[in-house]
């Protein structure tokens, strides 16, 4: 517990992000999501594709992202891959909170989108700490809070 300050985690350059995310939803379509996008399972967080409806254009977009499960309900974290701003697909769940999400191996589901305040939201980036233990120093090379997503089940489903 030295005076020295703790440097947040390197990461990639943007443009290793942008490919490897372009990489991962290749991957993602020629393997139907049997391969690298598992459920959650024993490193604690899994990766669940999900659509949204375009806040400008009303069409449908997907996007790759990991979660947490926590009861019924999935828990994602609106990074926008350790850059400033909010990612598209949270703008647009801002403006169209219902979505669909499918996990691998699954059915789609129906969700609505609501972001975590206070305590819960506190409760959420705990969880979430707790496997990825540098997340504190990723979040704090953006100017801006994280928002923490629920994503509950519509229509009875789980």
């Amino acid at each position: 517990m030295g005076t020295e300050a703790t440097r947040p985690p390197n990461v990639p350059p943007l443009w290793f992000v942008h490919l490897a995310w372009r990489v991962h939803r290749a991957l993602y379509r020629l393997s139907g999501g049997r391969f690298l996008w598992t459920p959650s399972n024993k490193r604690g967080w899994g990766a669940l594709r999900l659509t949204t409806v375009g806040r400008k254009s009303g069409q449908e977009r997907s996007v790759i992202i990991g979660y947490v499960e926590d009861g019924p309900n999935l828990v994602v974290l609106a990074m926008n891959g350790w850059d400033e701003g909010h990612p598209s697909w949270w703008l647009n769940l801002e403006a169209h909170p219902d979505a669909v999400v499918r996990l691998a191996g699954q059915h789609p589901r129906p969700v609505h989108a609501l972001p975590a305040a206070g305590e819960e939201r506190d409760r959420l980036w705990r969880r979430w700490a707790a496997v990825e233990p540098q997340l504190d120093g990723y979040a704090g090379r953006r100017s801006t809070e994280t928002p923490v997503i629920v994503l509950e089940p519509r229509d009875g489903t789980a």
